[in-house]
């Protein structure tokens, strides 16, 4: 029978085991089940076990069951995500292109080649391109990727604005790419207010369990 030292262990090594499998900092893991980076740490050192929802909540994350977490055997390796996610991303980017080499070249075989700059389609492609980048990220890439697909997506949409109004001979389109600047800003001021709250911020559940 195991004892309850040899149990908190085994959980502790499942635990450190699968978290690096997905290649998961004891931080980003902590987000990911709302819990703070110092009850992960705990966890790991075998100086607690999570409850039963915790474990079940772990289980789901590493693609694994609540008995691999509790059970002193030769691990089953987690399914190893990293290569999939780059190239369900590059899939969808390469969509968004492939959708705009088409309508170039449907356009490039009608009358409105002559009355529409279509290079423009390209530039189009830009901003959305990095709006799809920004949905994976928010789920699977760490926050400076976040934070890179999201200023990209800033300027990508400045510079079409802009490159259609000067198409369209409106005057001073320029000054529409330089929107940009505030938009930036705004958005880093943002981005760093929001980081500091959640390193701050420690969950109730972990208050109450250090309170006891």
């Amino acid at each position: 029978m195991i004892k309850d030292e040899q149990l908190q262990g085994i959980i502790a090594n499942n635990i450190v085991y699968y978290r690096k499998q997905l290649e998961l900092t004891q931080s980003q893991l902590a987000e990911k089940i709302n819990y703070s980076d110092k009850a992960i740490s705990k966890w790991e050192r075998g100086e607690g076990v999570p409850d039963i929802f915790i474990l079940k909540q772990l289980a789901d994350l590493f693609h694994v069951t609540v008995n691999d977490l509790l059970s002193e055997k030769k691990k089953k390796k987690a399914p190893s995500f990293k290569r999939n996610k780059v190239i369900i991303t590059l899939l969808s980017v390469l969509c968004v292109w492939l959708v705009a080499i088409t309508l170039f070249a449907i356009i490039q075989m009608t009358p409105l080649k002559d009355s529409f700059p279509t290079w423009l389609i390209f530039i189009y492609a830009l901003p959305i391109t990095f709006i799809v980048t920004e949905v994976f990220t928010c789920l699977w890439y760490p926050k400076f990727l976040k934070f890179l697909s999201v200023s990209l997506l800033i300027w990508t949409s400045c510079l079409t604005i802009s490159l259609t109004l000067l198409c369209a001979h409106v005057p001073n389109w320029y000054g529409f790419f330089l929107i940009g600047i505030p938009l930036q800003i705004a958005f880093i001021l943002w981005f760093f207010i929001k980081r500091r709250k959640k390193d701050v911020i420690i969950p109730s559940d972990e208050s109450n369990e250090q309170e006891n």
